[in-house]
């Protein structure tokens, strides 16, 4: 049935196509409704006929809103605290109205657990439902700061509480909290990497919360990066209360989990590179996952293909996409699946009026976090100038571009750069300006909402 439906797909595209006809360069096919839908274009929908040539795709997994009849999956999370030294005085105060803040929002039905660290860890409430917010939120407000930061020893027993519900239907996920440098136990970014790889196996995401400019922004980020968390820079204590609120808010609106995306190309096109995301190339497949998604959220990856020479007028399936996911609501596993072919042309006019300005975007922002992330290897290594002219460099691409589309975003996004620069050449990459770089460069990457 499928076959019969490419094939007649193909020649209406083809027809369309003499015809001088634009059209839409993907699709999603056989998405039921209230489930994820999958849909796969292209950065153009007519290329130029007579050569090779490489082709951004986008993988856009549109997560339908959470159905208003349904209850909510339960949640079992794990707070980890940071109660170091440094986190003392309003820094503390904060960190503990936000977490009692957010304990409020919780059901009965969903686990909490509580640990904090110092130069030890420990665990003050086990894995428990939340049957009495009043008696935990005694617990909360005994933690007193003072001692080193055993960051690692922290997040691992917060997993091991995760873990005494990990059989259950419940959505998982550890919240870190830290304003310092891990200096007892494992350190180093790829230490936590590691770890967070390992969680991610489990179906347990870990969010960081980075306060104040004295934490390492690169073990967090790497951390949520290996365990498809969120990571959030609260330049102050006073920021707490809305990232929680943020984040709780996003763990409480999941309605898929265990995702996995699969695009196959056909044999004479090949992939080339996945931009922004990791993943996995094998041959003429493309393999990524995802821990969960959130209710009316867009998220999507972009893949770097090489499609091979064609004729004018003639047409070619560029990718075929299907997400398989957990419905935590029904509790059994979905599937939907996306196409795009893609039609060729001499014509110069028809294949700029079918540019798909949301891909070219999305593309060049990826590309600008990509090169902030440069930008902070090369101010690391006190190359201040070439760390600024890559910045410069990403802004007037994407001013350019912008310019050419007449895309408003990318015109803003290429002037904030542009001042990042501008700050860099003068002031030198300040504590400050790294971890917001950092930060948005993964909350760019991961589509994660700015806060």
């Amino acid at each position: 049935m499928e076959k019969h439906f490419n094939q007649f797909r193909t020649i209406i595209i083809t027809v369309l196509t003499a015809l001088g006809l634009v059209f839409a360069a993907g699709s999603a096919i056989g998405a039921d409704k209230g489930s994820v839908v999958c849909r796969v274009e292209t950065d153009r929908a007519v290329l130029p006929a007579g050569d090779a040539q490489n082709v951004v795709l986008k993988i856009t997994l549109d997560a339908p809103t959470a159905p208003a009849e349904a209850k909510r999956p339960r949640v079992n999370i794990a707070l980890v605290m940071d109660q170091s030294g440094s986190m003392s005085g309003t820094k503390m105060e904060m960190a503990r109205e936000a977490a009692i803040e957010a304990l409020t929002r919780l059901g009965k039905d969903d686990v909490f657990s509580l640990v904090a660290y110092d130069t030890d860890v420990t665990t003050l409430v086990p894995a428990q439902q939340v049957r009495d917010v009043n008696a935990i939120a005694r617990k909360i407000r005994q933690i007193r700061a003072g001692g080193s930061t055993a960051l690692f020893g922290g997040v691992s027993q917060g997993a091991a509480e995760i873990r005494k519900h990990i059989e259950a239907r419940y959505i998982h996920r550890v919240v870190l909290l830290s304003d310092g440098i891990a200096n007892v136990g494992p350190s180093h970014p790829s230490d936590l990497g590691r770890l967070g790889a390992g969680l991610f196996k489990e179906g347990i995401s870990v969010t960081t919360v980075g306060v104040g400019t004295d934490y390492n922004e690169d073990l967090m980020a790497r951390l949520s990066q290996k365990s498809d968390g969120n990571t959030y820079f609260a330049e102050a204590g006073v920021d707490l209360p809305r990232i929680f609120a943020a984040e709780l808010g996003e763990v409480l609106n999941v309605v898929a989990k265990d995702v996995r995306v699969i695009v196959t190309l056909p044999d004479d096109v090949t992939p080339v590179d996945i931009i922004g995301r990791e993943g996995r190339i094998k041959g003429n497949r493309v393999e990524l996952s995802m821990n969960q998604l959130y209710g009316g959220q867009e998220k999507y990856a972009l893949i770097e293909i090489r499609l091979p020479s064609a004729a004018s007028g003639t047409t070619l399936n560029v990718a075929r996409a299907e997400v398989v996911y957990q419905d935590p609501f029904a509790g059994k596993a979905m599937r939907s699946t996306g196409l795009a072919t893609a039609a060729f042309s001499s014509d110069p006019d028809k294949v700029s009026a079918s540019t798909n300005v949301d891909v070219v975007r999305d593309y060049q922002l990826n590309l600008n976090a990509l090169a902030q992330e440069k930008a902070i290897e090369l101010s690391d290594q006190g190359r201040q100038k070439e760390a600024a002219a890559t910045l410069r460099k990403s802004a007037a691409k994407m001013k350019a571009v912008g310019s050419m589309y007449g895309d408003a975003q990318l015109a803003k996004e290429a002037d904030a750069v542009e001042d990042q620069a501008v700050m860099l050449e003068e002031k030198g990459m300040s504590k400050k300006t790294r971890k917001q770089l950092r930060t948005e460069s993964y909350q760019m990457k991961n589509q994660q909402k700015a806060q």
